[in-house]
């Protein structure tokens, strides 16, 4: 509980296709900072993903929802398919959690945070840099690996794994 008794909560948002464990590392990350962690699956109609909403959000929950029950933080996953800041506010969020693994992250994230701050001055982005060992891992890379049948059991937990290799098993 924030200082005058409010719950401060706070939106980490992304596609999730899949989950890995580099979005896990930020969850612990973001568990220490707020009472609520609100994952947002961001839905764009110009993008196919591999995996269903339902699925990313069965993923996220099996896999984030017992990172925030053991630092005691209430977690939900919710979807999204506008400006971020809008959904930090529908949901009563101060506070917009990003994931940093380079140089490259930074820069970009540097101007999202200052377009959504000149949008939203009270929703405050939150940078969290990646752990060395999830630096390399993105969902992209981790798809593209699934799909030529490689192991992508370091970059992902176990069940996401699983369903990485039903989804390619047919192609």
């Amino acid at each position: 509980m924030t200082q005058q008794g409010r719950t401060r909560a706070a939106i980490y948002a992304g596609s999730f296709d899949p989950v890995t464990n580099g979005h896990i590392d930020i969850v612990r990350g973001a568990v220490l900072l707020t009472d609520r962690l609100i994952v947002a699956i961001g839905i764009h109609p110009g993008k196919t993903p591999l995996f269903s909403v339902d699925e990313r959000a069965d993923m996220l929950r099996e896999e984030c929802a017992p990172v925030a029950a053991a630092a005691g933080v209430d977690f939900d996953v919710v979807t999204f398919d506008g400006l971020v800041v809008d959904t930090a506010r529908q949901h009563g969020a101060s506070l917009l959690i990003r994931g940093l693994r380079d140089g490259t992250d930074l820069d970009y994230e540097m101007q999202m945070a200052g377009m959504n701050g000149a949008m939203a001055p009270d929703v405050q982005t939150v940078f969290l840099p990646a752990s060395p060992a999830t630096r390399p891992i993105t969902a992209t890379l981790v798809r593209q690996i699934a799909k030529m049948r490689g192991d992508v059991a370091h970059f992902v937990p176990e069940r996401v794994a699983q369903r990485l290799r039903a989804k390619y098993a047919g192609s």
